[in-house]
């Protein structure tokens, strides 16, 4: 997977909505779910906002939930890369509900497209074809997702607890979890380590 950040045809941004966008969280959110996070906002329109959060793994295993599940994983057998996948702590909505972000260019049987390079899914055969070595190249599993009411994210953007930015692709997929905030954020030309110093002694 690249590392290059630079912006390009991977952006998708639609103009009057936050859909297809990062919410950074800023340094001073003390909240329990989403300091310092990084929401990938699905949906956005008038009556509110979905989004799912990318850096904030659970203490479960993609091949842990799997099993609960009862999909058969012999074909990961010896695969340490997949069985050092951790579920991802979407948001504190529907906690218990999967929601798989990857690569698009396939369907499963409930998958939203989403851009021209993301697509979302929520039905179990992605998962099966994932254990099967069969699925999307670049996924994303998480439990549980994040919401807003109509007009609470304005409110929120307004009063500066998140920053903004179109989301990139290469970011969603990658498991460097810890960095994505700061990467997310420097897409913007910002310094959470900065603003989080600012913020400090202001």
């Amino acid at each position: 997977m690249t590392q290059d950040d630079t912006p390009g045809p991977h952006y998708e941004a639609q103009p009057g909505t936050l859909a297809n966008q990062f919410l950074i969280a800023m340094p001073h959110l003390q909240d329990a779910w989403f300091n310092h996070t990084v929401t990938f906002l699905w949906k956005h329109n008038a009556e509110g906002a979905l989004g799912i959060v990318i850096n904030k793994p659970s203490t479960m295993r993609v091949a842990e939930l799997m099993e609960e599940l009862g999909i058969d994983l012999t074909p990961r057998r010896g695969d340490l890369a997949f069985h050092g996948q951790y579920v991802m702590s979407g948001g504190p909505v529907e906690k218990q509900k999967g929601f798989i972000l990857h690569n698009a260019g396939r369907e499963w049987e409930y998958t939203l497209p989403l851009t021209p390079q993301v697509s979302l899914s929520m039905s179990r055969d992605i998962l099966v074809d994932i254990a099967a070595g069969k699925g999307p190249e670049h996924y994303l599993v998480a439990l549980g997702c994040a919401g807003w009411d109509a007009g609470q994210l304005e409110r929120e953007i307004t009063d500066n607890v998140w920053l903004t930015t179109p989301a990139l692709p290469e970011l969603i997929f990658s498991d460097q979890h810890a960095q994505k905030a700061e990467r997310a954020a420097a897409l913007l030309g910002v310094s959470l380590s900065q603003l989080s110093s600012f913020a400090g002694h202001s």
